[in-house]
């Protein structure tokens, strides 16, 4: 059972939703997964003071499509990333510095991939370099998977048949890296819409590792609406993605992710007038990661019912 409950009357205009948006667009089904929340207010810091359990018996109303299937995530990944770090850190696994402060700041709000690097190997005492001989590659590769393991504790379905232990890439792996995507790349990085709704659900809501955790997250997530600083700053993540829809007044805490076959995103929105929603989209295929459209296309459709 998800954390959520489906909603018929968003479910129905969900569907009807990607109906329009198929023309000109084939197999838009099968490569999109999307989950999509509504909630009657806003939800910042509403988990704060409860337990977990009394927290997660509280489903929001939603709708989904292709929901549970694990895809690849690209950037989106570095959410998790943002949230293992906070989990280190109150486990006293991790020292908070000014290097990791810098390398956080750089992943989530410009989406670094040398950030995104350094923070992997800080969570999980791994480096990268040459080809190792199998026997030190096991051990390696051990290492690589404490990130999986404290998604497993949480146990949550939504996270099963997921996958968060690879750095990312403009050019690709070499090297250990390599070794460790396997082939063909059968050890990227996938989580399902589900899983990132829910993350993004307990950070938001002050739930996840703790409610201090949850508001330094959220200071690295939120993300200007206005059109003069997003003109500054070509990769904004807000352009080409679900934020481009929203009205001026709102407000957006989001992590994008692009590459040449997959585009996604992973918002919390409260816009003016309307009822706060959370949606999440993660879409595989090159022509999928080549339309700018769609996503704030999606998004204006969603808007029509809150």
């Amino acid at each position: 059972m998800a954390f959520y409950s489906v909603d018929a009357d968003l479910q129905r205009h969900l569907e009807e939703g990607l109906q329009q948006l198929r023309a000109g667009r084939p197999q838009l089904l099968q490569r999109l997964s999307i989950t999509w929340l509504v909630y009657d207010h806003s939800i910042i810091d509403a988990g704060a003071n409860l337990d977990a359990a009394a927290f997660w018996r509280a489903r929001p109303r939603g709708a989904c499509h292709g929901a549970t299937m694990p895809r690849y995530p690209a950037s989106i990944v570095k959410l998790v990333y943002q949230a293992a770090v906070e989990a280190w850190i109150d486990r006293g696994w991790l020292r908070h510095d000014n290097e990791l402060a810098q390398a956080m700041a750089d992943m989530i709000r410009h989406s670094s991939n040398d950030a995104t690097a350094l923070v992997l190997d800080r969570l999980t005492a791994t480096t990268s370099g040459p080809s190792l001989p199998p026997e030190r590659f096991a051990g390696w590769q051990r290492q690589r998977q404490l990130v999986n393991d404290w998604l497993r504790e949480l146990g949550w379905p939504e996270l099963n048949d997921c996958n968060c232990c690879q750095k990312t890439w403009g050019d690709g792996p070499y090297g250990r890296e390599a070794q460790s995507y396997g082939s063909p790349l059968g050890g990227r990085n996938a989580l399902s819409s589900d899983g990132v709704a829910r993350l993004l659900h307990g950070v938001i809501a002050g739930q996840l590792v703790s409610p201090l955790a949850c508001c330094h997250m959220r200071q690295l997530l939120e993300r200007p609406i206005d059109l003069e600083v997003r003109a500054a700053d070509a990769e904004n993540q807000v352009d080409g993605f679900l934020g481009q829809a929203l009205p001026p007044d709102s407000r957006l805490w989001s992590k994008a992710g692009l590459m040449s076959t997959a585009r996604g995103d992973a918002a919390y929105m409260e816009l003016p007038l309307q009822c706060p929603c959370l949606v999440v989209v993660l879409g595989e295929g090159q022509a999928l990661a080549r339309d700018e459209a769609l996503l704030p296309a999606l998004m204006g459709h969603l808007r029509q019912a809150l």
